[in-house]
């Protein structure tokens, strides 16, 4: 059947409504061959495609042809039996649905008020359907399951690229006989669709959506959250930034200023150990010239009485020349002794005034007592280091030599910017850079004088005591800044100490007990200290110490010179010992036994002792010495027997009590008496040393019953 060109274009318009009225035709019982075939050429379409105007055309052409042979369609297969179950079952899914009859004029009643319906719905189910295949893909035969119950039957059918695009097309089963090709499942194969298992899928449905709603917001959120710290990062780094570039201009500034005071103190710190090295000497040339002094009053009274004495022992006393200073000339000589007379007369007048001079022993006195000439050079050499100090940095603005100053500047860095201020170690830095300042303010500070400040109420440890310190604040373990005074004290106090009498170990014990990182053993001040303190002893029991060894019957004369210097000379030992001992827990217990028994008691004051009348002036001589001793020396001891550098002065005292009771013997009830109370007093003594095997020893021979308590507090 031909058709001419003016059809064509009304033959394109209608073939939009012939299209869905194709498909809802197809569920009629009466199917003709013809809409069969043209139901398999629709098929082909692919999805989304729109049938083109030949296409149209040759579907019309078929059914009219139908229409015009009239009974049952011809089969495209007649031999597949399986296609002839597909139309019956068709035919009885239209019997379902209600809809009557085959005839196409019935079909067509009511397509031209439906037409234009039909055609928007199908553009539209055009244009949605692939859009929600592709965002939503799901099982093939499932959509193709709900699709097909929940549209029309006879409505599938005008969709020719629904089920070719939504079901899975299989490879060609066969091929027509009139070249079609057919593709899908049969409809018989399918399983049955009802409203619960509708239901559930799309409760299933729904519940995949949730699932990725839920996703979608986790994944929001964590954008979310990403975002913020992202904000805050670049907030935060913003900051830094800024931090950064303040610190670097802070630490610019500070690097100019800490150069600027370098080269300052550069050239000022020189001169500040200048005048410090002159006040040492000033001070060291006074101190030589009383030990000078005092050597030379003990010579000119040795030769004085030389003739009286068999033997002497006296250490060498040599000049750096080695020229014996026991030769001077006789007015040089007879000035000292003019001199010392006057001073040692105007001592005597200020115990008495004092109301001390019957307890007094000569020579406990120390005779540091100077000339009025020697004052005032001395006087006057200090005035001018104190007026050079002055001037030290008077051209100098505050901000280089003020403590305060100096100090607020590296506070700020501190305060500021404390992990840059710890990786510098400015805490190492400080004690040395606030050294040169320190050592001004302590040039004329002299720990040996009895009216000498306390350092610790001077200004420049206050202005450093609180250094770094703020408030509600708590220092950390291995801050640098917490050792700042005691490493400023052991590097300038310490230098500044010279042994000379005992106010000097006073002084060290009260450093011991405030800065016990001071005089630790590791540290090298202290360890310098302690190798001057032992010279300084070695250098006094060889040149100062001096006992003369007279006959006894010289000394039988308590008023005469020889008897009256050598009380003087053994009370002086005796001092010393005391001087010496009063080291222990500073000095090592080895270092100081050897000192103070070995070279003191043992060499000079012991033999003094055993030159001399075994009377009873010699008991207070022993009770002062044992009085010395360290009491700690002997309450580690075990055993019945004292220190080994004690057992001769232990021997000596055991000789002094069977002297006691030899000189009794024969004598008067109070002679005897006295001489037991005596052998008691040497018991007493030798029991503060530990020495029970001499006391058993006194005990059995002299008859001492009351020396059971010294047994039981001992074991």
């Amino acid at each position: 059947m031909e058709v001419d060109s003016t059809d064509e274009q009304q033959q394109q318009e209608e073939a939009k409504s012939h299209v869905g009225q194709a498909q809802s035709q197809v569920s009629r019982s009466n199917i003709t061959t013809s809409s069969f075939n043209t139901l398999s050429s629709l098929g082909s379409l692919k999805p989304g495609e729109i049938p083109d105007a030949a296409f149209i055309h040759a579907a019309r052409k078929r059914r009219q042809q139908a229409r015009e042979q009239g009974g049952e369609p011809p089969l495209v297969e007649t031999e597949n039996p399986k296609k002839l179950k597909n139309i019956t079952q068709r035919q009885k899914i239209a019997e379902e649905i209600g809809i009557e009859g085959s005839d196409d004029e019935a079909l067509d009643t009511g397509q031209d008020e439906e037409s234009s319906r039909w055609e928007q719905e199908q553009i539209r189910k055009g244009i949605s359907i692939p859009q929600v295949q592709s965002s939503q893909p799901e099982d093939n035969a499932v959509y193709y399951q709900n699709s097909y119950e929940t549209q029309p039957y006879g409505s599938s059918y005008s969709m020719p690229f629904t089920y070719s695009t939504v079901v899975q097309q299989p490879k060609p089963t066969g091929r027509a006989d009139n070249g079609s090709v057919h593709y899908g499942t049969p409809i018989s194969d399918l399983t049955p669709i009802s409203i619960d298992l509708v239901k559930k899928r799309l409760q299933d449905r729904l519940s995949q959506m949730r699932v990725g709603h839920d996703a979608n917001a986790r994944r929001n959120k964590q954008i979310e959250e990403d975002l913020a710290a992202s904000e805050s990062a670049i907030e935060q780094l913003e900051g830094s930034s800024n931090n950064n570039s303040n610190q670097y201009k802070f630490l610019q500034e500070m690097r100019g200023y800490v150069g600027d005071l370098l080269e300052c103190f550069s050239e000022k710190v020189p001169a500040v150990l200048e005048l410090e090295a002159a006040m040492h000497q000033l001070l060291r040339q006074r101190a030589s010239r009383l030990v000078q002094r005092r050597q030379d009053d003990i010579k000119d009274e040795s030769s004085e009485f030389a003739s009286l004495s068999n033997k002497a022992v006296m250490a060498p006393n040599l000049d750096s020349f080695g020229r014996d200073r026991a030769v001077y000339q006789e007015n040089s000589r007879q000035r000292r002794i003019a001199e010392r007379e006057a001073r040692r007369t105007r001592r005597r007048q200020a115990r008495e005034q004092n109301g001390k001079r019957a307890e007094h022993k000569e020579g406990l006195s120390s005779d540091d007592e100077e000339t009025s000439t020697d004052i005032t050079s001395v006087n006057m050499e200090r005035d001018r280091i104190i007026r050079e100090c002055k001037k030290a940095f008077e051209d100098v603005v505050e901000d280089f030599h003020s403590l305060d100053c100096i100090k607020s500047h590296f506070e700020v860095w501190r305060r500021e910017y404390a992990d840059c201020y710890r990786d510098a170690y400015i805490g190492l830095c400080l004690p040395k850079l606030f050294n040169p300042l320190v050592r001004l303010q302590l040039m004329t500070w002299n720990p040996l004088e009895g009216q000498c400040a306390n350092f610790e109420y001077m200004l420049w440890f206050e202005s450093l005591l609180f250094y770094g310190f703020e408030e509600n604040s708590v220092l950390q373990r291995g801050d640098g800044d917490i050792s700042l005074l005691p490493s400023i004290v052991e590097k300038v106090i310490l230098s500044k100490l010279t042994v000379r009498h005992a106010r000097v170990v006073g002084f060290i014990r009260r450093l011991m007990k405030s800065y016990p990182t001071v005089l630790h053993g590791e540290n090298r001040y202290t360890q310098e200290l302690l190798k001057i303190i032992v010279f300084r002893i070695r250098r006094t029991l060889d040149e100062d110490v001096f006992l003369p060894l007279y006959p006894k019957n010289v000394l039988e004369n308590k008023n005469g010179g020889p008897y009256l210097f050598y009380q003087r000379q053994f009370w002086s030992c005796v001092k010393l010992l005391g001087n010496i001992l009063q080291w222990e827990g500073i000095l090592s217990g080895s270092c100081l036994r050897d000192l103070a028994l070995d070279s003191t008691l043992n060499r000079y004051i012991l033999s003094a002792l055993q030159t001399t009348d075994t009377g009873e002036d010699n008991v207070p001589k022993c009770q002062k010495v044992v009085e010395c001793l360290p009491v700690q020396w002997f309450s580690g001891l075990k055993g019945q027997k004292t220190l080994p550098q004690l057992e001769p002065f232990c021997r000596y005292l055991t000789h002094l009590a069977s002297s006691f009771h030899r000189g009794s013997l024969g004598g008067s009830d109070l002679e005897r008496r006295s001489a037991k109370d005596l052998i008691k007093e040497v018991v007493k003594m030798l029991g503060q040393m530990n020495a029970l095997d001499h006391i058993i020893t006194v005990a059995a021979e002299h008859g001492i019953k009351d020396i059971k308590p010294l047994l039981e507090a001992k074991s």
